[in-house]
């Protein structure tokens, strides 16, 4: 019998951790889902444990506290953005904004949030200074090819313009603000990038 139950025991254990990956992965949904339904300083433990379906308990004994469990859930956020967007092929125009699109389609209201509310909170400001500093990286990245053949101040400008119209407020304006359809987001960035993005019209010119 004894045989028996400890060649048991390694299935229980990677039952159990699965079970508790799974509980972990549905209350950062919940982190998720409720930051962008209410205001941060509005968002409880009690709300997150309810709306996961685990007690505040199974929370806190997982998480630690409010500041802990947002930063958990703010880390797997960042990781799912770059794992997406760290996907987009250099060079490649409709590819990429394809890539970006996707992105806004399933983030681009938690980004929204987070932005509205950097001036509230030390931790998200952080979040969004690291995300900031992420998409311009991923546009030098991306359209490198357009970047490499200018110099100084033509090049700073030149990203500059790439970093704005890949912004998520200019998704934010073409699909939320004007009602765009994603098609027809997808259309307007590639418009507005096209022009950017030709070397006839790259320059490094004060």
């Amino acid at each position: 019998m004894k045989l028996e139950a400890d060649a048991t025991r390694p299935y229980v254990m990677r039952d159990r951790a699965r079970t508790a990956a799974a509980t972990g992965e549905r209350i950062l949904d919940a982190v998720a889902e409720l930051f962008v339904e209410v205001p941060f300083a509005q968002l409880t433990l009690g709300a997150v444990a309810e709306r996961a379906g685990v007690t505040v308990q199974t929370v806190l004994r997982r998480f630690g506290d409010k500041d802990g469990l947002f930063a958990a859930a703010a880390q797997r956020s960042a990781g799912l953005v770059a794992a997406h967007r760290d996907a987009a092929p250099v060079g490649d125009l409709p590819a990429i904004v394809a890539n970006l699109v996707d992105h806004y389609e399933m983030a681009g209201d938690i980004a929204l949030r987070l932005l509205a509310e950097e001036e509230s909170s030390p931790e998200i400001a952080a979040i969004t200074s690291a995300g900031r500093t992420y998409h311009r990286d991923w546009c030098a990245r991306v359209f490198a090819p357009v970047l490499d053949g200018l110099t100084g101040v033509g090049r700073d400008r030149r990203l500059a313009q790439l970093v704005a119209v890949c912004d998520v407020y200019t998704w934010k304006l073409l699909r939320q603000d004007a009602g765009l359809s994603r098609r027809q987001v997808t259309i307007a960035l590639r418009e507005l990038l096209e022009p950017l993005t030709s070397t006839t019209t790259a320059t490094d010119g004060r």
